[in-house]
C-alpha cells in the first residue's frame, strides 16, 4: 500500500472517496464551513435531517453530485471533542476502514485535520489511521475454493493536513508497521496446527531473519538434548514432530547490553498429552502459539522501525501429543537451569516449554525478560476474554510494559504473586518444584512457576489465554486470532528505558 501526505484542503481532492472527522458542535468549524459552502449548505441539510451523524462511531456516506473533485464523502462520528481518546478515534477509524472495504475503492485520503483535538495531533490521527485501517481490513483466506470474482483493494491513501507532511508520513508509515506486525501475528495463529508444525514455524522465523537482517539460530533436538533442555523435550516426547527452540537476535546499540528478552510460548497444538483435554476443550488449540506469534509480529515491527534498542526473541516450540512415548503425571523431569520438576499435570506443558525458553534468553544475555503465553483457563476465569493477566518481581520494568500496552490498546491487569504463591510451585516431595499444585489461583500459579527460572532477572508475565483470539468481529479486526500484544512488545522495546 502505498502512503503519502499533501498540503491541501480535502475538499478539493480527486479520490475515490476522502474521510472527515465529524465532532458534535453546534455549527461546523475549519474545513467543514468550506465545504458546507461548497456544497451550497448540503452538510447542515444533512445533520437536521439525521443523515449525518456525529456519534462516536457512526458512519455516514455521501455523495458529491459533481460539486467536489472527490466522488463520496466518508463521515466519521467522533462524539463530543473533549471525550475523544486515541484508543476511541483508532476504534472509530477501523469501522471506517471496514466500511471502505465494502464500498470496493482503490484510493482514499483522509481529512486528517478534522480528527484533531487540543490532546490528539495530526501525527496521533496519521498513525491511528494507518495502523487501524491495515488491521481493520485483515483477513484470512482458509482453504476454501478461490472465487473467479477479481479482488478490488486500496492502493493509495493519501493524508490531507496542513501539519509537516514529513512528521505526518513517518507516522503514516509507523502505524503501517504495527499494523502489519498484528496481522502476521494474527495469519500465525489462525493457521492449522497440521500446516504450522515448530518445523515450519522456524522456517517462518528464518524469513524474518533474511528480510531484516536478525542474527537467528534454530536450535534442533540434538541441541537441545546436548544444551539439557529436558523440559521441553519432555514435552515434545509424544510427538513425531521434533522440536524447534528459535532465537532472533536485533541489536540496536553498538554493544550487546540492557537487551530485552521476548520469549513467546510456542505450542502449535495442545491435546493436553495424557492430562487430555475435553473435545470441546481441545477444539481450537492451534492457537496454543499465540505467545510466539505476538513475539514474532513484535519483531517483524522491530525489523521494520530499527529501534536503537537490544532485543532477544526466543521461541520454544513442539506440539503436546499423546502416545507410548509420551511424558505423564508423576514423572520428573530436569529443566536446562538444572532445576527438577514433578510432572502432575500434562496439560500445564507450556510453562515447561517457557522454563527453558527463559533460560536460554537468559544463556543469551537477556538483562530484562517478557513472556507471553496463552498459559492458563484461569486466567479467562479470573478476568474474562478481554483482558491480558500479568505478573511481575520489578515494580519499574512492569509499568513500562504497561504504559506500552495502555498505548496499545491492549488492556492488562495484573495479578498477585507472593511469597505464599512461590512456595505452592516448590511443594513436591521428590523434585525442585510442581508443575501444578491445583486450581485455586490457577493462573498465578502458571505465572510463578515461570517466575522460578527468572529467578532475580526483572520479568513481566503476560497470560494472553483469554485475549489470542476473539469469537466475534470486532473494529480493529475479524473473529480469530488477535495478534494481541505484538504492539505492546514492540513499543516496549522503542520506548524503553534502562532499569535501575
Amino acid at each position: 500500500m502505498k502512503f503519502s501526505v499533501k498540503n491541501e484542503a480535502f475538499y478539493n481532492r480527486s479520490s475515490d472517496c476522502v474521510v472527515v472527522g465529524l465532532f458534535n458542535k453546534p455549527t461546523f468549524t475549519g474545513e467543514l464551513t468550506s465545504l458546507d459552502e461548497s456544497l451550497n449548505g448540503m452538510l447542515t441539510d444533512f445533520v437536521k435531517e439525521g443523515d449525518l451523524s456525529s456519534k462516536l462511531k457512526g458512519i455516514s456516506k455521501i455523495h458529491t453530485f459533481g460539486k467536489l473533485p472527490t466522488k463520496r464523502l466518508l463521515f466519521v462520528g467522533l462524539g463530543k471533542e473533549k471525550n475523544l481518546t486515541f484508543d476511541t478515534v483508532r476504534e472509530a477509524l477501523g469501522v471506517a476502514a471496514k466500511t471502505l472495504k465494502k464500498m470496493k475503492v482503490t484510493s482514499v485520503s483522509i481529512a486528517v485535520d478534522t480528527f484533531v483535538t487540543d490532546s490528539i495531533l495530526a501525527s496521533d490521527i496519521a498513525h491511528a489511521f494507518s495502523e487501524s485501517f491495515t488491521m481493520a481490513t485483515y483477513e484470512f483466506h482458509g482453504y476454501k475454493k478461490k472465487s473467479n470474482e477479481p479482488e478490488v483493494s486500496i492502493e493509495e491513501v493519501v493524508a490531507l493536513t496542513k501539519e509537516d507532511p514529513e512528521e505526518t508520513h513517518a507516522a503514516l508509515q509507523v502505524g503501517y508497521a504495527h499494523g502489519k506486525g498484528v496481522n502476521s501475528a494474527r495469519t500465525l495463529v489462525n493457521t492449522p496446527g497440521n500446516m504450522l508444525t515448530s518445523t515450519k514455524l522456524s522456517e517462518y522465523a528464518l524469513e524474518l531473519a533474511k528480510k531484516y537482517e536478525f542474527e537467528v539460530e534454530i536450535l534442533d533436538k540434538e541441541d537441545m538434548e546436548r544444551l539439557g533442555m529436558g523440559a521441553l523435550l519432555a514435552v515434545n516426547q509424544g510427538s513425531i514432530e521434533p522440536p524447534k527452540m528459535i532465537v532472533l537476535k536485533h541489536q540496536g546499540k553498538d554493544q550487546w547490553e540492557d537487551v530485552i528478552g521476548l520469549v513467546g510460548k510456542g505450542i502449535t497444538f495442545d491435546t493436553g498429552g495424557y492430562s487430555l483435554k475435553p473435545k470441546d476443550g481441545i477444539v481450537g488449540m492451534k492457537t496454543d502459539m499465540g505467545g510466539a506469534a505476538a513475539v514474532l509480529g513484535a519483531m517483524e515491527i522491530i525489523g521494520e522501525l530499527r529501534p536503537e534498542q537490544n532485543v532477544v526473541a526466543v521461541i520454544p516450540s513442539t506440539d503436546n501429543m499423546v502416545s507410548g512415548a509420551a511424558f505423564k503425571p508423576d514423572d520428573v523431569i530436569t529443566s536446562m537451569s538444572g532445576k527438577t520438576i514433578e510432572v502432575l499435570n500434562t496439560d500445564a506443558e507450556g510453562r515447561l516449554a517457557l522454563a527453558d525458553g527463559i533460560s536460554y534468553a537468559k544463556h543469551h544475555g537477556a538483562d530484562y525478560i517478557v513472556d507471553v503465553a496463552t498459559l492458563t483457563g484461569g486466567v479467562i476465569v479470573a478476568l474474562g476474554t478481554d483482558k491480558t493477566g500479568a505478573m511481575t518481581n520489578n515494580e519499574t520494568f512492569f509499568e513500562q510494559v504497561l504504559e506500552s500496552s495502555f498505548e496499545a490498546g491492549e488492556f492488562i491487569w495484573r495479578l498477585p504473586y507472593t511469597d505464599n504463591d512461590k512456595k505452592r510451585v516448590r511443594n513436591s516431595k521428590i523434585a525442585d518444584l510442581n508443575n501444578s499444585p491445583g486450581r485455586e489461583g490457577h493462573a498465578i500459579m502458571g505465572g510463578a512457576f515461570v517466575g522460578e527460572f527468572v529467578e532475580n532477572t526483572p520479568w513481566v508475565h503476560l497470560d494472553i489465554a483469554g485475549t489470542a483470539t476473539s469469537k466475534a468481529d470486532h473494529e480493529l479486526g475479524p473473529s480469530g486470532g488477535t495478534g494481541v500484544m505484538a504492539r505492546t512488545l514492540a513499543l516496549l522495546v522503542e520506548r524503553f528505558e534502562i532499569v535501575e
